[in-house]
């Protein structure tokens, strides 16, 4: 076990009081806003390309349809609850599970979806390299620039993952994490 993975557990069962309550108190919200599921499971690609099922709270009202999209600004599949913990990122707090069963790291790349990353990896020279290392729950990416909304946003996505990559050290973990938390006390940040 790595010194990322055991201040991946540390951090996860201190903050773990802390991301249920709000968890529960947001899955009410959702609840009472149109009834319907309270999580949103996707597959996504993570370390070394291996598919894992990642965890969200539901922020957009759900749909009949198996195609997948990206998210744009103003997307009106947004639901009021889940502008809110979109723009603090509280939407990303069922993914402490994810960490502690070992799938993700606090800090690190953002895990694309399935369909998504096998366009990107067509599309995107190098793309695979952000496999080189565990998805995060937040990452330079998501404090730099935030939600990507087409190929040519994901290439500079790509471009903050493999400087993360390059770089990868206790103290820009550390930068990351501040900047994230930041962005979930004043909902302002990388869109």
């Amino acid at each position: 076990m790595n010194i990322k993975r055991i201040i991946d557990l540390i951090f996860s069962v201190i903050f773990l009081p802390i991301v249920l309550f709000v968890i529960f108190i947001v899955a009410i919200l959702i609840k009472l806003e149109d009834g319907g599921d309270v999580f949103y499971i996707q597959n996504r690609k993570g370390y070394l390309g291996n598919t894992f099922k990642m965890y969200k709270l539901r922020s957009m009202k759900e749909q009949n349809n198996s195609i997948i999209t990206y998210t744009t600004f103003n997307d009106e599949r947004i639901t009021k609850v889940g502008n809110f913990i979109r723009k603090t990122r509280i939407d990303e707090l069922p993914q402490f599970l994810n960490v502690l069963k070992g799938e993700m790291s606090l800090i690190g790349p953002r895990a694309e979806f399935v369909d998504f990353a096998r366009q990107l990896e067509q599309e995107i020279p190098n793309y695979h390299q952000r496999y080189l290392v565990k998805p995060g729950i937040s990452g330079w990416a998501q404090v730099m620039q935030g939600y990507a909304t087409g190929v040519e946003e994901s290439k500079i996505k790509l471009e903050y993952d493999l400087y993360y990559i390059r770089n990868f050290s206790f103290s820009l973990d550390v930068l990351i994490f501040f900047k994230t938390i930041k962005t979930v006390i004043t909902g302002f940040g990388a869109r």
